[in-house]
C-alpha cells in the first residue's frame, strides 16, 4: 500500500511539475534553417498585447515559438513580449503565428517580439535604441531561421503631434527601406496594421488627435515601398481604456495580418 501510495504521489508531482513547465529545461528541436520561418514583431503596445490571457492561450501551438528576452525559443505561449511584464497579455501576433503554421504544415514558425509600449516612430528609425534593439535580437535569431516577414503596428504616439502625423507616411517607408537593408533581407514583405478607429478624436486635454491621418498614410504604404500591405482595423474593439484592442479582436487582427502576409508572400497583395 505504501508503495502504491509513492507511485500515485510520484505521478501527480510529474503532473504538476509538467503544468509548471519545469519539464521545459528540455532544449527546444529546432527544424533545419530553412523550415524555421521568422517573423519579426515590431511597434508599440497594440503589437506587444494587451489582452487578457485565457485557458485556450495558455495551451502550447503546434510549430510556433518565441524569441525570449534571453534571446532563446520557447513554445509561442502568451504574452509574447516582455516590455512591460505586468500589463503585457495576449497580442496579434499570437494568432498570426497559428495562422502561418496552419498554411504551412512543413515548417515551424519563429516569432521574434520587440514592441515596446507607448513609443514613437522616432524611436524604431535608424539612429533610435528600439531600432538597433530589434536589429540586434532580428540577427541572432537568424542565425536559426530565414526571415519571412516584418510586422508592424505603430502610430498612436505620433498621433498628437500635426507635423508627425503628416510626415508619418515618408517615415515609416524609411524605416522599412532601412531595416530591409540592415537584415540583408531584399524585400521581405511588411505588414502594417491601422490603427483603432475606436481612437478618440481628443486627448484627455482636448487636444486633437490625428490618428485618421496616420491610418492614411499606412493605407498608401504600398504605394511607395514594394512588396508591403496595410491591414485594416475596421471593426475591431477596445478595451475599457478605449486604447487598445480586446482580446476577440487582437485574434481576429492577427488572422487579417496572416492573410495580407500569405499574399505579399504569394505575390497577390496587388
Amino acid at each position: 500500500m505504501r508503495l502504491l501510495n509513492f507511485v500515485r504521489l510520484s505521478v501527480l508531482l510529474s503532473s504538476l511539475s509538467l503544468c509548471a513547465g519545469v519539464s521545459a529545461a528540455e532544449p527546444i528541436k529546432l527544424p533545419a534553417k530553412e523550415r524555421l520561418h521568422l517573423y519579426l514583431l515590431i511597434g508599440q503596445s497594440n503589437m506587444a498585447g494587451r489582452g487578457v490571457v485565457e485557458e485556450q492561450d495558455k495551451i502550447p501551438p503546434p510549430r510556433v515559438l518565441k524569441f525570449t528576452k534571453e534571446n532563446a525559443w520557447a513554445p509561442a505561449i502568451p504574452p509574447l513580449h516582455f516590455d512591460k511584464p505586468a500589463i503585457a497579455g495576449v497580442g496579434l501576433g499570437s494568432s498570426f503565428g497559428r495562422a502561418m503554421a496552419e498554411a504551412n504544415p512543413d515548417a515551424t514558425i519563429g516569432l521574434i517580439p520587440c514592441a515596446v509600449g507607448g513609443t514613437p516612430l522616432s524611436r524604431w528609425s535608424k539612429g533610435g535604441d528600439l531600432y538597433a534593439q530589434a536589429l540586434e535580437r532580428a540577427k541572432l535569431a537568424l542565425k536559426d531561421g530565414t526571415l519571412k516577414g516584418i510586422l508592424w503596428h505603430q502610430g498612436e504616439a505620433d498621433s498628437g503631434n500635426e507635423q508627425l502625423a503628416k510626415s508619418y507616411g515618408e517615415r515609416l517607408a524609411k524605416m522599412v527601406k532601412d531595416l530591409r537593408a540592415d537584415l540583408g533581407a531584399g524585400e521581405v514583405p511588411f505588414v502594417a496594421g491601422k490603427l483603432g478607429e475606436f481612437l478618440k478624436r481628443e486627448d484627455k486635454d482636448g487636444k486633437p488627435s490625428l490618428w485618421p491621418k496616420v491610418n492614411e498614410q499606412i493605407g498608401a504604404i504600398s504605394k511607395s515601398v514594394p512588396n508591403t500591405a496595410a491591414v485594416e482595423s475596421a471593426g475591431l474593439m477596445p478595451k475599457s481604456d478605449v486604447v487598445h484592442f480586446d482580446t476577440p479582436s487582437l485574434r481576429e487582427f492577427g488572422q487579417r495580418y496572416a492573410e495580407a502576409m500569405r499574399k505579399l508572400q504569394a505575390g497577390k497583395a496587388r
